[in-house]
């Protein structure tokens, strides 16, 4: 399945360029950590904002009604501030010198503070003219000046004031350098005022939507500013592994994060019961550089037994690409305590229950890299079975598209605020260049998965808007599986490339038992990832213009009963992720019309932070990283 992603590279890449302790709760972080990009509200506060709406009241009054709405589902990690302009003078032509100077930092970008935004909003008194160019520049200033950050702006029409042009000041901020977004909102706008947001946005790589009433707008100000926010940093418990096996930290089941340096080992152990499998994968993200055509980064991870001993288990994932905000993630499932001894002492040190050691090393380092990388690592626990259920079944499961119209998600930008999609049916959402978006379906025992993502047009043309696309599936505890590519040039594409689609096999315990890795992965039923991918161009630049996506989902087969396993006090009961914080506002990573349910398999405890991924990491066309694997 993998295999797939060499023959594509291998063919030219983009066509124009050469389980648990069943009695045990769930584990959870005491936060779940996951940061978001510091954003910007920039509300139209001018006197057309006193026109009437369509749906009622005025239009100011639906502006507020729609913040008051994307405040209230907003994250409380959430990092948001309000601007307005044409607060503080009248509109006419003797107020003009003043009032294109009229912008106003109502509340600064720091974690939300919901209630002072709230208040902040409700005091806004429309009246004054539109200078749309010179907020940019005043919300641009009040973000932090490094990082990803973005600018959600709503306006009813074009700006009034310039000098600065809005179109220009966008520029500016895109040759700047600066990881600035600016997402435009066109509330009930003309052609020429719709020509002018959609030019701002496409210039810095963000979204324009229209919103013709109030009641749209409340629909469409929470799901923009949900994408706004999407960003990436590791989260878990702190651990600090250690150069030599003796001094390993213990670690129990749950998900941790570390630090790695360049081309040092870190250990961990985990003690893994009599006839229990465990898993323990680790994750890097790489930040992106411009300018760097090559970047070769290596992880590797090896499990040692008692004394230390080398088990000759060995994982690896590589990328030539890290450059482009790639990441890397290493696991593995190991079942030395389900064998029994042989006899053989240094065979032996690595079967039955007792403790193991797991070590993680970026042994291959490119020369643009950081000193050191946040480190992400997961640990879990399975008991073993006294029935592993149905006989496996390799046969991929077969696609059938579904049918009606797409329900609208915000994919989220790791795997801890991935979209849940839940079931059978067609989803819809908009990638800006350099995302790496996550989704997730829930599979039963028996059950299997298929999909396909299809990238719809988009206004530009060409080499200049040239892109690379990817899709990649993992298992729930991170590790992936699946994966393919192509090229985008503005023209619908889908992925995969050459298969009606992407296909897991039935979801079996005893699939671990085949010889073909990929199956053998496909053992566990809980939450199985799908990721998308939309490079920058190939020259760098993000200004190419966002990309609307299609998620088409079709999940097959009924549940079955599953593994009957030893401590039969886990049949009842349900681990995984149920418990598990997962801080999201509205619409951003959050179920498309169904509630969270629950996680990794009933009897597994599988707690798991394997790879939560940098949202502006993705793989242009020279950029292949697979995951190899030997023992």
């Amino acid at each position: 399945m993998v295999k797939r992603a060499l023959v594509a590279a291998a063919v030219g890449v983009i066509g124009l360029v050469p389980g648990a302790m069943p009695a045990l709760a769930q584990q959870t972080p005491e936060s779940s950590g996951t940061e978001y990009a510091p954003t910007m509200l920039v509300l139209d506060a001018s006197g057309s904002m006193l026109a009437a709406d369509p749906s009622g009241g005025s239009k100011m009054d639906a502006a507020k009604n729609a913040v008051r709405s994307f405040v209230t589902a907003a994250p409380d990690a959430a990092k948001v501030g309000l601007t307005a302009y044409g607060t503080g003078t009248g509109n006419t032509d003797a107020e003009k010198t003043a009032g294109c100077q009229d912008v106003k930092v109502l509340h600064p970008a720091g974690t939300i503070d919901k209630p002072a935004l709230t208040t902040a909003t409700d005091r806004i008194a429309p009246r004054g003219y539109t200078p749309i160019g010179t907020s940019l520049r005043t919300a641009a200033a009040a973000l932090p000046q490094e990082g990803p950050r973005s600018i959600v702006l709503v306006s009813d029409g074009l700006d009034t004031c310039a000098p600065p042009d809005p179109c220009e000041v966008a520029r500016e901020l895109s040759a700047q350098g600066n990881e600035i977004v600016v997402h435009a909102i066109g509330f009930g706008v003309d052609d020429p005022s719709r020509a002018q947001l959609t030019c701002i946005a496409q210039t810095t790589g963000g979204t324009y939507t229209d919103a013709a009433d109030g009641k749209t707008l409340e629909q469409v100000l929470p799901r923009v500013s949900a994408a706004a926010l999407r960003t990436y940093a590791a989260t878990g418990t702190p651990i600090t592994g250690t150069p030599e096996y003796r001094d390993a930290p213990v670690a129990a089941p749950g998900q941790y994060v570390d630090v790695l340096d360049q081309k040092k080992q870190r250990y961990y152990a985990v003690d893994v019961p009599e006839g229990a499998t465990a898993y323990f994968s680790g994750t890097v993200s790489f930040p992106r550089v411009y300018g760097t055509d090559r970047s070769n980064n290596q992880l590797d991870l090896h499990v040692y037994g008692t004394d230390g001993q080398d088990c000759y288990a060995y994982e690896y994932d590589a990328t030539t690409g890290s450059s482009d905000g790639m990441t890397l993630t290493v696991g593995d499932v190991w079942a030395g305590a389900t064998e029994p001894e042989t006899g053989t002492e240094n065979t032996d040190k690595c079967r039955g229950g007792g403790r193991y050691y797991f070590s993680l090393e970026w042994v291959t380092v490119a020369a643009d890299a950081p000193a050191q990388l946040p480190l992400e690592v997961s640990v879990g626990l399975e008991s073993g079975v006294a029935d592993p259920g149905a006989e496996a079944e390799p046969a991929p499961v077969v696609f059938t598209e579904p049918s009606g119209p797409p329900a609208p998600v915000v994919g989220g930008g790791s795997f801890n605020v991935a979209a849940d999609l839940p079931g059978s049916g067609r989803y819809s959402d908009t990638l800006q260049r350099g995302e790496y978006v996550f989704y997730r379906v829930k599979l039963d025992w028996g059950q299997g998965l298929a999909y396909r993502v299809r990238f719809g047009e988009s206004p530009l043309r060409g080499v200049d808007n040239l892109s690379n696309v990817w899709t990649t599936l993992y298992t729930p505890y991170r590790v992936k599986f699946d994966s393919d590519f192509s090229s985008y040039n503005g023209t619908e594409n889908v992925l995969p490339a050459g298969d009606a689609a992407m296909a897991t096999v039935p979801i079996r315990y005893a699939n671990r038992e085949n010889t073909d890795g990929d199956i053998a992965n496909q053992a566990l039923a809980g939450w199985y990832y799908i990721a998308v991918k939309l490079s920058p161009t190939l020259n760098g630049e993000r200004t190419a213009g966002p990309v609307p996506i299609e998620l088409e989902i079709d999940v097959t087969g009924d549940p079955e009963p599953g593994p009957r396993y030893r401590d039969s006090a886990g049949d009842d009961s349900v681990f995984g992720e149920a418990g598990k914080s997962r801080d999201v506002p509205d619409g951003a990573g959050q179920t498309a019309g169904a509630s969270e349910a629950e996680g990794i398999s009933p009897v597994i405890w599988v707690v798991i932070a394997a790879g939560v991924v940098l949202v502006a990491g993705v793989v242009v066309a020279a950029c292949l990283g697979v995951r190899r694997a030997g023992r």
